[in-house]
């Protein structure tokens, strides 16, 4: 598989992204030896989707003695073993301890919001025993967390712990011999340790985050029905793929082509010629899998917004660059109303407890309270009302939507409400981007000062980077850098 060209390194991106591309990252994400290791670590996924046998290589070297030195400070790991392994860094191992701890009750939940069998929180630490790679991935993210949050489980690491944690990892996935065995816990290590980057790094550089994984899940063909850790697995990716896609604004789409998010179309479908009926066998596997799983309702959402996405990159570059769609040559028009068609039937079709326990519009709030007992419901509507901005954005001149789901406004102030009623961290996390397309079509000065607390929020309980997008709004808002900062007190 060939490596695309991606543009501009992370080293390159640096000397021209504004100073406020970095408003809420510390000194971190501009390390020389981070974004070392970022790139080495798109090297070593890149060699495994493309079949290049990286550990084979340095396991000979090794053995010839050429470099004995670097083989005593660096051993190859031993053979797979159920049981940590504390001794490969210089952090204590009640650090250590410590930071496994952190993964499981603040980490994984963060990845596991639509996911009722807590894959990340339950079955990852098991596999982890026996991958000293995906080991020191947990760590590493969990690490980084803490210092992200500035708790005093990090605050005394001074950002070294994660970033040595970090580089462990990397080494111990380069060494792991590829096999069918280990082919989940390199998927998940890959999509942990991209989570991490995304949550240090700049969240515009998003795409050399997760293209080694979008590789991967590409050669081992999983997708969002495979099932168990693979499936849990490939939405916490497609996640940060439609983050990543918002981000863009139309510039980009996913790294996944969207047809490998589902299982194969049937040969009899594409006989057919017709786009839509490919779009109507997918909706229907959606569908059949959430009367099963609200989970799988919920990732469903995920999956339209994605769609939303690629359709807006799609007709930016026909617009824009006269490009012709080649992918579905519908007119635009008819792709638009059959994709807003998914989204109101995605929202007929919500299981119960997909509902909202409690609407109230006249609450004497800035927004309306929307409350949801059901964790993975607060996400899924949040992007569903994120994806119909995404959608009217574009909608085609005289292309009749009713009231009130026609509104931009009305789905604004809901994407606004369910964050203010329901401070679920891992949802918070979820909320960055539709809060920010939200935002841009608020215009009182109360409703800028609610959407920056929440911001301010997400950033200081969570450790995810949220107020670079406050002062992106503050742009839009006509506001001075931090001036909405300072109004909040």
């Amino acid at each position: 598989m060939d490596e695309p060209d991606l543009g501009p390194s992370p080293a390159q991106e640096i000397s021209f992204l504004s100073p406020e591309s970095f408003s809420t990252l510390d000194e971190y994400s501009k390390n020389p030896r981070f974004i070392e290791l970022q790139e080495e670590l798109r090297g070593v996924l890149f060699a495994r989707a493309s079949g290049e046998n990286a550990s084979f290589d340095v396991a000979a070297d090794q053995q010839d003695g050429d470099d004995a030195e670097a083989e005593s400070e660096h051993p190859p790991p031993p053979p797979p073993q159920h049981g940590f392994d504390f001794t490969r860094v210089s952090i204590p191992k009640l650090t250590l301890i410590q930071y496994l701890k952190n993964w499981i009750i603040e980490c994984a939940p963060y990845l596991d919001k639509f996911d009722h069998a807590r894959h990340f929180a339950v079955h990852v630490p098991i596999m982890a025993a026996g991958s000293p790679a995906l080991f020191y991935a947990v760590l590493a993210f969990s690490a980084r967390q803490a210092e992200r949050r500035k708790t005093g489980l990090g605050s005394s690491a001074k950002n070294c712990d994660s970033l040595e944690l970090y580089q462990e990892s990397i080494r111990l996935l380069l060494l792991e011999r590829p096999g069918s065995s280990s082919s989940a816990t390199v998927l998940v290590t890959a999509c942990v340790l991209a989570v991490m980057e995304l949550m240090s790094g700049s969240p515009r550089n998003w795409r050399r985050h997760i293209e080694g994984c979008a590789a991967l899940f590409d050669l081992f063909q999983v997708n969002g029905f495979s099932g168990g850790v693979l499936q849990a697995v490939f939405w916490c990716y497609a996640r940060m793929e439609v983050c990543g896609a918002i981000i863009s604004a139309g510039a980009e789409s996913t790294v996944l082509a969207l047809q490998s998010w589902a299982p194969p179309i049937p040969g009899r479908v594409v006989a057919g010629g017709a786009e839509g009926g490919a779009d109507a066998f997918v909706r229907d596997a959606f569908y059949r899998s959430s009367l099963e799983s609200s989970d799988m309702h919920a990732n469903w959402a995920v999956y339209l917004c994605a769609k939303a996405c690629d359709l807006l990159y799609r007709h930016t570059r026909a617009t824009e660059l006269r490009e012709p769609d080649r992918q579905d040559r519908r007119p635009f028009a008819v792709q638009w109303r059959a994709l807003w068609g998914h989204l109101q039937f995605w929202l007929k079709s919500r299981p119960d407890v997909s509902l909202p326990t409690l609407v109230s519009e006249d609450n004497g709030q800035t927004f309306p309270t929307i409350l949801f007992a059901h964790y993975p419901a607060i996400s899924s509507n949040q992007v569903y009302h994120a994806t119909c901005l995404i959608m009217l954005d574009m909608r085609p001149r005289h292309e009749p939507v009713p009231l009130p789901e026609g509104s931009a406004v009305w789905h604004a102030r809901r994407v606004c409400g369910i964050s203010l009623t329901n401070p679920h961290r891992a949802s918070l996390i979820n909320a960055i981007q539709p809060l920010y397309l939200a935002g841009k079509l608020l215009t009182h000065t109360a409703e800028h000062v609610a959407v920056g607390k929440l911001f301010k929020i997400i950033e200081e309980t969570t450790g995810w980077g949220a107020l670079w997008r406050l002062r992106d709004l503050e742009i839009v808002w006509g506001y001075m850098p931090g001036e909405i900062l300072a109004a909040m007190g």
